[in-house]
């Protein structure tokens, strides 16, 4: 065998070896005993070697007994695993055809053949004239074997020959009637719709059973052979042959073999199925398979291609092997495709072609590509230095339907001087090409080289060609990228290509264990990628091949053959098995020296392969020893400083030896299962095991306290220490699922659940739970196949996590939408109370030793993990749905369901709760997490809420007498549960509308006090709800109680904020505030409080409404009277007045679209300055001024050009060289002129700017634009000095401005009047 010599652990000294006895295997039956102590038994070896069909023995014979443990997934898993015996009718079936071919000496073709079925995981043996059919995935005591009588079929079908009764030429097709369901199914259940279809591979005859389950009332439907019709084949001379005129090799004309057959079930059609063969002759054939009977056709078309040319182009030249296989395409096919492809490999090419499920049944050809041919591109090249012939053997397509391998068998003779012979044995891997729809494939060059041809065995000796057609190929299997090849005397190899390199492992159990008839997959338990390899054997039952083994078992390709030949375990090879027996010691040899993009496959394989260093097994083992000694003594004397030694405390988290050795004790398998008694005889001791479990974890914590470990891992390892409590958690919420689970039975025996009686005990939507768990268990850890799965669930405690997996994948197959309403209820229920109970455990055990626990500051408790909460969700919206669409139960069921869905909620945001908390105190990111855990809770408590609504509806409906308290008393009991739930986690919608519903003041005010959260909690989403639904009159009232948080709350309208800080005598902040809303931008709204709250809105701020609020402002001001109350009111005075000025200008535009625009807005000072200097009146042009005398300094430092034209726009509202010339002519006087001047803007300007009595708040105007020219360059004179009647009038402009500096005249009383306060 190509295994190396395993490596042996530095640990097997300190195991005991004593402990062999911990078997799970069903004892022999008595007359088994008998038959193996007889000297009847053929083949048996000298030396002791079992017999085949002992399982047991073969067990110990591959795997040390050092090895093996009860903890089922730490065993060094580098040897093959026992997965499962025969069904007893099969071993006595075996038995009796022994003893028979010894007392009448039969033939060895007789031999036992079987095979396996990936989808449906069913497996079948033909032994003597019967057809035994079982789940090999299924525990021995759930397993029923099929029997199937093949006598009767054979004399009807009209078959004599003797090839009939040979059982290794039968080919066997399962199909599967259940197609609309996923292969997940199989998990908790057998298959219980199946056919057969058997096609005799030398006589041709077929037999279909159309429902293998119910094969007594459903008899088969028998076919004589489909006869050999001529065929014309055309020649590429333009001539034709028949296919009577063919030849078969060199052997002349010979009858044709079936070399392949394939089934596929007809949608819409009961138990009726496509089959499609090839047989040896160039023939594809047909057959639809119907209760009724099967009708044959031929394919005709396409065949042309199958046969190669001979040497002399007078002949086709045809193997007995080809056309060699056929396989369905697997690219997603589904029970509601009308047309299926399949594959058919000849001896050159590919050829695909598609079925039409309906009308006629047509088959039609879509492509074909030459994998043997002078391009080596597009496959192998032939004709190439050294090769003689080349056979592509078998195909297979993985599960996506994109990668198509072939197993390619090459004879080349060397021409060196020996000229020695050999065949090179290699697989080519074909894909499709980029853009090409898989479903309707259209063009000539379909596929290309996915990776340069893969070299399995370089120079292996040369087979007959019996031997090489007898080679089947398999891919899928676990390392992801391996394939398996079968060779037909009985062995299996898996070759996997990893790191640069080809490496084999070859599953071969002792010579008397007998062949290997077929291999298969596990199929994956949530529709993932695929399990591990597993294999069914002739007489030792079913193995499996963990991916270990093939990475580590697995050697480079030795000079050897695939067969049985080359097995060390063949007695006659000894010779060969001493050269070869240190193959893992043989150089790397490369498949080949071009690179191969296969990192991904490398990735995935290495992914579940997790090696120990030597340090942590010494130091694992040194923890067991001592915890050992301390059971036996109570004694721990110097434990710590001997685990500190050796380095125990380095590793944190699962890799922790302190938490592998908690695992390894909640863990532990039970070393007698009781499984072939019944799985009620078995769960009998299920509580008594987990007692034990509990004790022992219990003494666990104890030796850690004495010493002195908990404290360092505390300390350092705090990781760690959370895991070995979590583990005491798991184990508590184990104990008390098995308590409800024996609860719910008792309860259904009792006649008071949903189920019969007779099966109880093993029914019902927990049961099938666990057996979901289990099974999964089982497929990923291949090494516990071998057990219930009740067992593996109650026994791998630490993986309880995975209940909520499968509920959240797999709840379909729990409860059905087929289900009557009533049972999905009561299933629902049980697994609320299932997941409930496990939560509630959980925190109990928390709670009672939480001085045990470290600290929990970032910390994610199991419970809180996502595979946790999405489970529990999956469960929990699933409820939500059937509570929502079934109104078909009475009240008093709809409730207990409502009462199961309000518990299971309050724990699904429990634990989403808890995770947030662990995230926010590690500082990750959480925001996604928690905006989801939002949308859950409110869709939750939500749904709960309209349930409560809906009793309560449905109670006052039943009510002859309308009572509104007491219609609030029962809202107010049924939803107080769910209240507490909404306060917990801050559900303020559904707090809202119960209070909103009861109309309780007193409860709203009570929820908003206790209710403080960190953005303002409830009372901030209460004073939300009233200020959108207008009530603003009570959000004020509210104010009285909840002042610090409305004020807060009302920072954002600040239309309301005035009034809550008048009422807690803030004057001042009221003041600023009103001030701050007057001056507000025009897309501002003010809230209206009036008697009719609900029908009244916001309008938009009007001129009228901001000079309301600046005079609630002043007396706001005046009320505070704080510092700088004097400059305050006199900021709000200026405002009014600009606002009063805007009124007045307003007043004076005329009527056009852009007094439309602005009459309601606020206009800036500088627009309304434009706008004086604009309209061009005399009394428009004396108030800009006041409009910069009304502004900040800022202001008027920024706009010196717009004032300066402020006093251009003031000179030209005077004629000044009319009145140069009055004064000339007149003769004024200086007090004539003073008079005349008064009356000129420029002088009343002056004197509103520059005058004694002049308005400025911040800053004078002297400061920015000085009258007289003496100073500076920018002056008032300057100005002036640009006009056009200053060269005559100036010394009159010059005196009017200057004049106007001195007067009080009417500047400070003029136009104090206009301005009253309102």
């Amino acid at each position: 065998m190509f295994s190396p010599p395993t490596k042996k652990s530095s640990l097997t000294s300190r195991k005991n070896v004593a402990n062999r006895s911990d078997d799970i295997s069903t004892p022999l039956a008595d007359n088994r005993r008998q038959l193996l102590d007889s000297p009847a038994v053929p083949n048996r070896p000298t030396t002791g070697t079992p017999a085949p069909w002992s399982s047991r023995l073969s067990v110990l014979a591959r795997i040390t007994p050092a090895k093996r443990s009860d903890r089922g997934d730490e065993v060094d898993a580098v040897q093959p695993v026992y997965v499962g015996e025969f069904p007893q009718i099969v071993r006595e079936a075996q038995i009796t055809l022994s003893q028979n071919r010894v007392s009448v000496h039969l033939a060895a073709d007789t031999s036992i053949s079987g095979g396996m079925d990936k989808v449906t995981s069913l497996a079948w043996i033909i032994c003597g004239n019967r057809v035994f059919v079982w789940n090999y995935l299924l525990p021995a005591a759930s397993r029923k074997c099929i029997v199937l009588d093949l006598n009767s079929c054979i004399s009807e079908s009209g078959d004599t020959d003797k090839s009939s009764y040979q059982t290794n030429n039968w080919l066997v097709c399962i199909v599967n009637w259940d197609t609309s369901k996923k292969t997940g199914i199989s998990v908790a259940q057998q298959t219980n719709s199946a056919g057969i279809v058997m096609c005799n591979r030398k006589t041709r005859s077929l037999i279909f059973w159309p429902d293998i389950h119910n094969a007594n009332r459903v008899p088969p439907v028998t076919s004589a052979a489909f006869s050999e019709v001529e065929v014309i084949y055309p020649r590429q001379n333009g001539k034709s042959i028949s296919s009577k005129q063919r030849q078969i090799g060199n052997n002349g004309a010979k009858s044709c073999f079936v070399n392949s057959l394939i089934a596929s079930a007809i949608p819409a059609a009961t138990n009726s199925c496509v089959a499609i063969a090839c047989c040896s002759n160039g023939m594809l054939w047909r057959f639809l398979c119907r209760p009724s009977g099967i009708h044959c056709d031929q394919i005709e078309h396409g065949m042309s291609n199958i046969f190669y040319q001979g040497s002399d182009n007078s002949t086709l030249v045809a193997s007995k092997g080809y056309p060699r296989s056929l396989i369905w395409h697997s690219f997603s096919h589904s029970s509601s495709d009308t047309t299926r492809q399949f594959l058919l490999l000849t001896n050159h090419e590919i050829q695909c072609f598609e079925v039409i499920f309906f009308s006629e049944f047509d088959v039609s050809k879509l492509w074909s590509h030459e994998i043997v041919g002078t391009d080596g591109d597009l496959g192998i090249q032939k004709d190439l230095a050294g090769q003689k012939r080349i056979w592509p053997l078998d195909l297979d397509v993985d599960c996506d339907g994109k990668v198509i391998t072939i197993l390619i068998a090459i004879f080349c003779k060397d021409r060196g001087v020996t000229s020695s012979s050999y065949t090179e044995y290699s697989l080519l891997t074909m894909q499709y090409k980029s853009g090409v729809d898989i479903a309707k494939p259209i063009g000539e060059n379909i596929l290309e080289k996915k990776a340069p041809i893969q070299v399995i065995i370089p120079k292996a000796r040369v087979e007959d060609e019996d031997v090489l057609f007898s080679m089947r190929l398999k891919v899928g299997g676990k390392p992801a990228g391996s394939a398996m090849i079968l060779s037909g005397d009985g062995t299996a190899t898996v070759s996997h290509y990893w790191r640069n390199s080809t490496r084999l492992h070859q599953f071969d159990l002792p010579y008397d264990a007998g062949k290997v008839l077929d291999a298969s997959v596990f199929p994956s338990a949530d529709d993932s990628e695929d399990g591990a390899w597993v294999v069914l054997t002739e007489k030792a039952g079913v193995w499996a091949i963990p991916e270990r083994a093939v990475l580590m078992g697995g050697v480079e390709p030795p000079e050897r053959s695939l067969s049985r030949k080359g097995s060390s375990n063949d007695g006659p090879l000894q010779d060969e098995r001493r050269n070869f027996s240190g193959a893992g010691n043989i150089a790397p040899r490369r498949a080949n020296s071009e690179a191969w993009d296969a990192g991904d496959r490398q990735r995935t394989s290495m992914a579940g392969v997790v090696r120990r260093s030597p340090q942590d097994e010494e130091s694992e083992a040194l923890l067991s020893q001592l915890f050992h000694d301390f059971l036996l003594s109570g004694k721990v004397d110097g434990a710590l400083d001997k685990l500190r030694n050796s380095r125990a405390f380095e590793r944190e988290g699962e890799t922790n030896v302190f938490t592998r050795t908690s695992k390894s004790i909640v863990d532990t398998l039970a070393k007698h299962w009781t499984t072939t008694r019944g799985p009620e005889i078995a769960l009998s001791v299920v509580s008594t095991q987990l007692a034990e479990k509990q004790q022992k974890h219990q003494k666990f914590l104890q030796f850690l306290a004495l010493s002195k470990c908990h404290e360092e891992l505390c300390s350092h390892q705090r990781q760690s220490m959370q895991i070995i409590m979590e583990h005491g958690e798991r184990l508590a919420g184990m104990i008390q699922l098995r308590e409800l689970q024996n609860t719910i039975s008792h309860a259904n025996a009792s006649g008071s659940g949903s189920y019969h009686a007779s099966d109880a005990r093993t029914s019902g939507a927990l049961w099938d739970l666990i057996q979901l768990v289990g099974e999964r268990a089982r497929r990923n850890t291949v090494l516990l196949m071998d057990r219930d799965n009740s067992e593996v669930f109650y026994s791998k405690v630490s993986d309880i996590e995975e209940v909520f997996h499968c509920l959240e994948r797999q709840l379909e197959y729990v409860i059905s939408i087929d289900m009557p309403i009533l049972v999905q209820f009561q299933s629902s229920c049980e697994l609320s109370d299932a997941c409930v109970t496990l939560f509630r455990a959980a925190i109990e055990y928390r709670s009672e030793h939480h001085l045990w626990y470290p600290p929990p500051e970032g910390l994610i408790p199991w419970y809180s993990k996502n595979i946790v909460w999405s489970g529990l969700w999956t469960l929990a919206s699933f409820m939500v749905q059937l509570l929502n669409e079934t109104n078909r139960l009475d009240d008093s069921a709809r409730v207990d369901f409502y009462s199961n869905l309000e518990v299971l909620s309050e724990v699904l945001l429990e634990s989403y709760s808890t995770a947030i908390t662990a995230k926010i105190e590690r500082k990750e990111e959480h925001r996604t997490l928690l905006e989801e855990y939002w949308n859950r809770r409110d869709v939750l408590l939500d749904s709960l809420y309209q349930q409560v609504k809906s009793f309560v509806q449905s109670k006052l409906q039943d009510s002859a007498v309308e009572n509104e308290e007491q219609n609030k008393d029962t809202l107010m009991k049924l939803s107080s549960k769910l209240l507490s739930i909404a306060k917990r986690h801050e559900g303020y919608q559904t707090m809202w509308s119960i209070c909103c519903d009861l109309n309780h003041s007193e409860l709203l005010q009570s929820l908003m006090q206790e209710s403080m959260g960190p953005r303002g909690g409830f009372s901030c989403f209460v004073f939300k709800q009233l200020y959108e639904s207008k009530q603003f009159s009570k959000l004020i009232r509210l104010g009285e109680e909840f002042q610090a948080e409305l004020a807060t709350f009302l920072k954002q309208h600040p239309d309301l904020l005035w009034l809550h800080e008048v009422f807690l005598h803030q004057f001042s902040s009221a003041s600023e505030t009103l001030h701050a809303l007057s001056l507000s931008k025009d897309d501002a709204s003010i809230s209206t409080i009036d008697d009719t709250e609900s029908s009244s809105s916001g309008r938009q701020l009007t001129l009228a409404n901001r000079k309301h609020f600046l005079n609630l402002a002043k007396i706001s001001a005046m009320a505070g009277r704080k510092d700088a109350y004097e400059l305050k009111m006199q900021r709000i005075e200026a405002d009014l007045n600009i606002l009063q000025l805007q009124e007045e200008i307003l007043r004076q535009t005329p009527d056009n679209e852009e007094k439309q625009s602005i009459e309601e807005k606020l206009l800036p000072p500088i627009d309304l300055i434009e706008l004086c200097l604009k309209i061009q009146t005399r009394d428009l042009s004396l108030r800009a001024f006041d409009l910069f005398s009304w502004t900040s300094a800022s202001f008027l430092r920024s706009n010196t050009n717009l004032l300066e034209e402020c006093w251009r726009n003031a000179a030209n509202q005077d004629d000044w060289e009319k009145l140069y010339q009055m004064s000339m002519t007149e003769g004024w006087s200086d007090e004539t002129t003073v008079d005349i001047l008064k009356e000129t803007i420029l002088f009343q300007a002056s004197s509103k700017c520059y005058g004694p009595v002049a308005e400025n708040l911040d800053v004078k105007f002297e400061q920015v634009l000085p009258l007289s020219q003496e100073s500076t360059e920018h002056s008032v004179e300057a100005v002036l000095r640009q006009h056009k009647d200053f060269p005559d009038a100036g010394k009159l402009m010059v005196m009017a401005i200057m004049h106007g500096s001195f007067s009080v005249g009417p500047t400070g009383t003029d136009y104090e009047d206009d301005y009253p306060m309102e």
